[in-house]
């Protein structure tokens, strides 16, 4: 116990150490006082100092209770529900006898109670109080609390439990930890967390190698029980993959957790113990038992620790390092602390003799281990310090209450106990700044809106422990930016060579490469299978491969999507620019070959195979050589209309003249013969019929493919991986061949009168150079179909303005050419004897 008078008291339960006894067998009558040692956690001694100095500096500052004297009542739960329920009815009674439910005098003006550091002890502390409505304040998590009913007095002044698991969660997946194991304490609230974090953590993808709950006891013949169960469990954290192991329990729990590397049955294991990253969640302190002050601590090395957002008062420390059991006036926790924490005996006034070493009284608390006692304020001294202050604001803003409206605030009688559950009313929604700086404010809910630090422990070889504050989880941040880190400011265990560690059930898919659960395995144990073909994974370890859009195409490595580039045969690439050189090289000379013949058009050669049919068909090879530039640069509406049918309508008047001079040839012959009746039918207009009505067959059909189904310019994105092909779509595709299979059937009708009529005898026939281009002509566009079908894109366009040039100049050069010799260069040939001579 420890006490200090005041007009105003402030109850506190504190966890100071626990009894480790022998069970009762109920075999036989048990002695009068079953065997018990109390067990001390140094470290929670300065809680107790939290306490008493906020009270000391509350009644020094004159702005706080002016004229009222603030004391407190400290009592020790010893970690089990009997002694917590004694205790907080002790709270409620005189110091000096057990009368709960009696005020008899100033010092049952109990303001408020500050406990417990457990959740199970404040629940214990909570159920008493709710009797009476005497606010509670919390300085521990307290998870099982998050679920009482409304009106149990309590106010929290730790973090919330949901913080602080967003804050893990943030912190795995910052580093990309999937692949983790946990260990929790076997007790409710063990279970509570794995409960609360199994889907959290599973839902965004990260699996537990182990779960392990670390066992409690009571008794001392419990312990052997509890060292086996410990080595198994040691033995699976230390050889697992997972190099991140999340810790929960409560604030004495790093005491068992130091025990774990000691328990390996496996030599090889204990005197080579791999180092892991350990997670500590803020209920867990960095505390230890007396007799593990020489333990070696340094397996804890570079842990990340989630801790209550704290500021040493000024003043804190001075006041730690000057403590000592002289200076202090009803301090019943000092002895027993200052006895196990220094291992030496204080004098005992009442006894005749004192054995083993004496303490001096001037140790200095700076020179204890960092795990057994630290001078500056801790998370949990803060938030008790927080408390107190509280309570005290409360108090102050209910006294300025009453005394406005008249009402004298006497610190004798009963007048506060009258009105204690009123003091609820002032701790909602209370605001003030602590004399660290900071702002202390409890929302409607009971709640104070404080803030977790993301501490890394550096552990030295003589066992100091340094806390470097490497980042912050504040919930009032806003959104996106409530988890802040620095993680160049970490320093990792020197296992891991002061890299950031991995702790991944199998190594990271890279990008161009999705996962693939193993069967029977967890989600996070995968293989890695390449995209699929078009599909593409530009981050790691994704779980499935993504198509590129249709604008863009996946990249070599299938690791990006790259945008593909515009394709259409234009003027200002080579192959565009050879083929409009050709077309217009061609349309000249075919324009040169028309202005030969136009000016010899009265010598014998030009007149003796109808001249008309002969300037028709090479305009309307011009025309065919200059159609094919419509086929080269950007696809437009107009130039979309006129590229087929315009090639179409001329080449079958070309092919329609050709066809036209072959029959006339073939006719002429045939009207030699006496008494023939084809003599009627030969002259200039049996050619212009055929040219005539063979090009109307095919402008109709031209006609009707414009009316029904035009072509029209068209974007092409999925024919080639890497390019949008910008094109003409024929509308219909089977116009387009309709076209093609008039004017195939209008050669092949060429070719064959063409080939029957090349032998007969006339110096000038035509028929056997007609014979040529037909096959020419057959030919190309023979092997048009099956290249325009297998290309693709701008080079289709071009397979198409190939054959209409090839086809074009197999025309001119087998009808045109030989004649143009004879023009030219044999002019002597070019006579009427000639046109008559027969063969022999």
């Amino acid at each position: 116990m420890y006490h200090q008078p005041g007009e105003f008291l402030i109850g506190g339960i504190v966890s100071h150490g626990g009894f480790i006894s022998s069970p009762a067998t109920f075999t036989e009558e048990p002695p009068p006082a079953l065997p018990e040692e109390l067990v001390v956690v140094p470290k929670v001694y300065q809680h107790i100092m939290a306490l008493a100095f906020a009270v000391k500096e509350i009644n020094k500052d004159p702005h706080i209770l002016p004229n009222i004297t603030l004391g407190f009542h400290l009592y020790d739960s010893n970690n089990n529900a009997r002694n917590t329920y004694f205790a907080t009815l002790l709270l409620l009674s005189r110091v000096e006898k057990f009368l709960p439910n009696y005020i008899c005098d100033v010092e049952s003006n109990l303001a408020g109670v500050i406990g417990g550091l457990d959740s199970e002890i404040s629940f214990y502390v909570a159920t008493v109080l709710d009797i009476y409505k005497i606010p509670q304040l919390i300085y521990g998590s307290a998870p099982v609390m998050n679920d009482k009913s409304p009106g149990l007095p309590f106010y929290q002044m730790a973090p919330s439990e949901a913080l602080q698991y967003e804050g893990i969660l943030s912190l795995l997946l910052h580093f990309r930890w999937m692949w983790i194991g946990v260990i929790a304490t076997d007790n409710d609230n063990g279970e509570r967390f794995v409960q609360t974090i199994s889907p959290m953590f599973t839902k965004n993808g990260i699996c537990f190698a182990f779960l392990e709950r670390i066992p409690n006891f009571s008794f001392i013949s419990e312990i052997t029980d509890m060292l086996q169960q410990g080595a198994t469990i040691s033995q699976k954290i230390f050889i697992s993959k997972a190099n991140v192991v999340l810790a929960s329990g409560e604030s004495y729990s790093m005491a068992t957790f130091r025990w774990l590397p000691n328990l390996s049955e496996h030599d090889d294991i204990k005197n080579n113990v791999k180092s892991k990253v350990w997670i500590i969640s803020a209920q867990v302190e960095f505390a230890s038992f007396v007799f593990q002050r020489n333990w070696d601590s340094r397996v804890f090395n570079g842990a990340i620790s989630f801790e209550i957002h704290f500021r040493n008062p000024p003043g804190f420390h001075q006041y730690v390092v000057h403590r000592n059991p002289s200076s202090t006036d009803g301090d019943g926790f000092i002895r027993e602390f200052w006895q196990q924490a220094f291992e030496c005996v204080l004098p005992d006034i009442t006894a005749d003799k004192t054995e083993g070493n004496i303490c001096s009284g001037e140790e200095k608390l700076g020179d204890l281990p960092g795990s057994l006692f630290e001078v500056s304020m801790t998370g949990h001294s803060y938030s008790i310090h927080s408390a107190a202050y509280s309570v005290a604001h409360a108090l102050h803003a209910m006294s300025s209450r009453l005394r406005h409206r008249g009402i004298a605030f006497r610190v004798r009688g009963k007048n506060l106990n009258q009105q204690s559950w009123q003091l609820h009313n002032f701790l909602r929604n209370i605001s003030f700044n602590n004399t660290a700086g900071d702002v202390v404010f409890i929302n409607q809910n009971g709640e104070a809106t404080s803030s977790l630090d993301i501490v890394n422990w550096i552990i030295c070889t003589n066992q100091s422990l340094h806390r470097v504050r490497v980042g912050r989880i504040d919930p009032q941040a806003p959104p996106g930016q409530s988890f802040l880190l620095d993680e160049d400011a970490i320093t990792w265990h020197s296992w891991f060579n002061q890299t950031q560690p991995l702790s991944v059930c199998t190594e990271r898919c890279l990008p161009g490469s999705s996962k693939k659960v193993k069967e029977g395995q967890p989600p996070c144990c995968y293989d890695c299978i390449p995209c699929a073909e078009g599909k593409i994974a530009n981050q790691d370890d994704m779980n499935d491969c993504n198509k590129c859009p249709d604008k863009d195409y996946p990249s070599k490595n299938q690791d990006a999507c790259l945008p593909k580039d515009i394709s259409f045969l234009s003027y200002e690439e080579p192959l565009g620019i050879s083929l409009a050189c050709c077309s217009l090289s061609l349309s000249l000379i075919t324009a040169l070959v028309l202005g030969i013949f136009m000016k010899h058009h009265d010598t014998p050669i030009v007149i003796a195979n109808n001249r008309n049919l002969t300037y028709t068909l090479l305009i309307s090879l011009l025309l065919c050589f200059l159609c094919a530039l419509l086929f080269i640069g950007q696809p437009e509406k107009v130039t979309c209309l006129l590229r087929q049918t315009a090639f179409g309508i001329i080449f079958s008047t070309a092919v329609s003249c050709v066809l036209a001079k072959t029959f006339t040839v073939v006719l002429a012959f045939m009207a030699t013969k006496p008494e023939s009746r084809m003599r009627k039918w030969v002259g200039k207009g049996l050619g212009h019929s055929i040219l005539l009505s063979c090009s109307i067959v095919q402008a109709g059909i031209c006609t009707v493919w414009l009316a029904t189904s035009p072509p029209y310019p068209d974007v092409d994105m999925h024919s080639m991986t890497e390019e949008i092909i910008l094109e003409c779509n024929e509308g219909s595709v089977t116009m387009f061949y309709c076209v093609l299979m008039y004017m195939s059937c209008l050669a092949t009708v060429s070719f064959v009168v063409a080939f029957l009529a090349r032998k007969l005898p006339d110096s000038f026939n035509e028929a056997k150079f007609i014979t040529f281009s037909m096959l020419v002509f057959c030919s190309v566009w023979l092997s048009f179909i099956p290249s325009y079908l297998s290309t693709k894109g701008k080079y289709t366009v071009a397979v198409e303005i190939f054959s209409i040039l090839g086809s074009g100049v197999g025309l001119l050069v087998c009808i045109f050419f030989p004649k143009c010799y004879i023009i030219i260069l044999r002019p002597e040939l070019n006579n009427r004897e000639q046109l008559i001579r027969k063969k022999n």
